[in-house]
This record gives structure tokens, C-alpha cells and sequence, in this order.
């Protein structure tokens, strides 16, 4: 199994045009996103996300997070743990929460769904996204999992 983890930032007129924004950061814009929950095969690798072909239907575990209220700031993370027996993948946002909070909040829960599973971490990524909102703003953080179908 093949992965890439990715974020992005954007303002926009509306909250949908933020998010759509935010996802075109991530290099995610152009696809269909089927959200699946927060499991990866053993061993799954890392890899730079490729060019994916437009209109993909593409599987991945999502976080987001939008704003239209000037000020706040807002943080998705997305913590990726990865075993030999298999990976676990979890989410979080918050609104004017200290980031590195919820960097280490997905850190426990993350390793918490490993230790429940008993298997060992064998790699650990966190990767997220915070912006102050100027008029509507949205984060995204992600997993996308990737097969040849989709790649460009």
C-alpha cells in the first residue's frame, strides 16, 4: 500500500469556495474524495503525492476545518502511525486551540489505537495545517491512498 499525506490553506469568498481552495493547496483539488475511516496495511509506504487524474474517486481519511468568523485560528491535523502488522491513521481540528495541542492529542490517540491493536509503531507522521482567518478560511490534512487507477 501506498500513501501520501498532505495539507493546505485557503481563503475563499464562501466556505465551500475556502475548502476547495484549501484542497487545491493540498494538490487534492481536482479529484472526488471518498472519505473511509483509519486503516492502512503493514508496512504501507510513504510517497510524494503524484499527478492524479482529474475526476479520480479517491479514498482518504480527511481533516478539515472551515471558518468565516475574522481571528480565528484554525488547525487540522492528520497523525499517521505505520506497523508491520498494519497502520492506523486519525484525525482532528480545532478552532482557536493551540496547535501543538492537537498535535499532541492525535499523537496519543494515534498511538492508543496502535497499543490497543498491540502492534508496534514503526513510523510516526503528523502533518498540519493552521491559518488565522482574514474572511473565510479553510485547513485540510490527509491521507490519500494511492493505486495506478488514479495516477496520472
Amino acid at each position: 500500500m501506498k500513501i501520501a499525506i498532505v495539507s493546505g490553506k485557503s481563503e475563499g469568498p464562501t466556505k465551500l469556495n475556502a475548502f476547495d481552495n484549501a484542497l487545491a493547496d493540498a494538490g487534492i483539488g481536482d479529484v472526488n474524495l471518498i472519505k473511509v475511516s483509519s486503516m492502512l496495511a503493514g508496512n504501507a509506504k510513504i510517497t510524494e503525492l503524484p499527478k492524479l487524474k482529474a475526476g479520480a474517486m479517491v479514498n482518504c481519511v480527511l481533516s478539515e476545518i472551515t471558518s468565516n468568523n475574522p481571528g480565528d485560528n484554525i488547525t487540522a491535523v492528520i497523525a499517521v502511525a505505520i506497523g508491520e502488522e498494519l497502520g492506523c491513521v486519525v484525525e482532528t481540528t480545532g478552532i482557536n486551540k493551540n496547535p501543538d495541542d492537537l498535535i499532541d492529542e492525535s499523537k496519543m490517540m494515534v498511538e492508543y489505537m496502535m497499543d490497543k491493536r498491540k502492534v508496534e509503531i514503526k513510523d510516526l507522521i503528523i502533518e498540519s495545517s493552521t491559518t488565522t482567518v482574514k474572511e473565510t478560511a479553510s485547513v485540510v490534512a490527509s491521507v490519500i491512498y494511492l493505486n495506478n487507477e488514479i495516477i496520472e
